[in-house]
């Protein structure tokens, strides 16, 4: 138990607990994202699969699970800066970071933190909504959803999220896979370009799906 406890408490261990529920969430996206871009195609058609989300056992079971898993990866990340830092007392500005590191490495803890400020506001408006209220008298969650994004400051705040998100995963993604142990000459440059591709299609699809109900709603 103690080797156990304290592989995991070490900087490597929290790395590659980090890497695993990054990857999790990482794959949580896609599938959040293709149902949302339902609701650009049929409104019916994206009342069904939020129906399904809602109500099928094991997505509801796995939601939990998500849930723990952020909250792993919030941890530990913290966890894990406070340990950078302590272990590097001086000051970024000496080492030329812009150099020496890319900015959304720089940038993992003030995008994870933004990132979470709006999962609150999110969670309030569509999970509580959907979950324990009435949805604002909203007949069906197409309908909310349609609401939500006719508020130009709620359809901002989303966007503008989603692109701090595509910062945070542009360095997450890649280095995720790294600490779980692909890294090697051959494979890294083709993980990176996908990474890079993978963060601009979730950013640019989540605010895509945003902007168009809100002129839409126009």
């Amino acid at each position: 138990m103690s080797k156990a406890f304290e592989m995991f408490s070490s900087s490597i261990g929290r790395k590659f607990v980090m890497s695993l529920t990054g990857l999790f969430l990482i794959t949580y996206l896609v599938i959040h994202l293709a149902i949302n871009l339902l609701s650009l195609v049929d409104a019916h058609l994206f009342n069904e699969a939020s129906h399904f989300m809602g109500t099928n056992w094991f997505i509801q079971a796995m939601q939990y699970v998500l849930a723990l898993g952020f909250i792993f990866h919030i941890v530990q990340g913290i966890a894990l800066a406070r340990s950078n830092a302590k272990a590097r007392p001086q000051k970024y500005a000496l080492d030329k970071p812009s150099t020496n590191s890319s900015f959304s490495s720089r940038s993992m803890i003030i995008t994870g933190l933004l990132v979470l400020l709006f999962l609150v506001l999110h969670l309030r408006d569509y999970f509580w909504e959907l979950k324990f209220d009435d949805m604002n008298g909203h007949a069906t969650d197409f309908d909310l959803v349609v609401a939500l994004f006719a508020n130009p400051l709620y359809t901002g705040l989303y966007v503008f999220s989603f692109i701090m998100l595509g910062i945070h995963l542009n360095h997450g993604f890649q280095s995720a896979f790294q600490s779980v142990g692909v890294n090697h000459p051959k494979y890294t440059p083709g993980i990176k370009k996908f990474g890079v591709i993978y963060c601009v299609i979730v950013s640019a699809g989540f605010s895509l799906i945003a902007l168009v109900h809100y002129f839409n709603s126009l």
